[in-house]
């Protein structure tokens, strides 16, 4: 089972497993609280205890959800694996990632920290990014459990990663800021496809430089 409270102390540790030090970490906690309030239904937030009452949460403080929710998103671990470094069964995992991640994306939209998913237009990048001066434009992957379908298979397979994935397109500015993020693909289609299909070059000014390798 993970050291929740070692982790926490350690920027090392917490860079490692969540993508953010303990200062970001903090600043990110409040949104993610605020949010986390919201999410919850009318009975839910009527609901109260006596001190000690009730079954011990698994993840007890907010702290220990905004982790294992940067956590599921950094290392993205099964089900199975997420059960036995939380210690908790394989069904509370599924549970929990479920209801965590659509808090932890309204905290970091309110944090404007959220990739476009897509932009129409020259003059909608301008607005949204005014400083930007270079852009780079590659495809990532992550691994995803092998579908049982034969069929499936052939389309998530990666013939680059030699494994079954999924496919995004991010276009990054000079300060490694992911600025746009492609929806999720099959691993099967190629970079310069998704390239063509997202439009995602042709919403970006002329006098921007475009840097792809030569995948593209």
């Amino acid at each position: 089972m993970l050291d929740l409270g070692r982790i926490l102390k350690q920027d090392r540790l917490l860079r490692a497993l969540t993508g953010l030090n303990r200062k970001a970490f903090d600043a990110l906690l409040p949104s993610f609280a605020q949010a986390y309030w919201h999410s919850l239904n009318p009975l839910e937030k009527r609901r109260q205890r006596a001190s000690g009452g009730g079954r011990k949460a698994t993840l007890e403080t907010m702290a220990d959800k905004l982790f294992y929710s940067l956590f599921y998103c950094k290392c993205y671990p099964t089900f199975d694996l997420a059960s036995v470094l939380f210690h908790f069964d394989r069904s509370q995992a599924h549970e929990w990632t479920h209801r965590l991640l659509p808090v932890l994306e309204t905290a970091l939209g309110q944090k404007l920290a959220l990739p476009e998913r897509k932009l129409r237009s020259v003059e909608e990048f301008v607005e949204r990014f005014p400083t930007v001066k270079r852009v780079m434009i590659d495809g990532t992957e992550r691994p995803i459990q092998r579908p049982q379908d034969k069929e499936r298979q052939k389309e998530h397979y990666s013939g680059k990663k030699r494994r079954t994935t999924r496919k995004h397109l991010a276009a990054v500015d000079e300060r490694q800021r992911v600025l746009v993020l492609s929806k999720a693909r099959e691993g099967k289609v190629h970079d310069k496809r998704l390239l063509d299909e997202e439009a995602m070059a042709a919403a970006i000014p002329d006098p921007i430089p475009i840097a792809v390798d030569l995948g593209f």
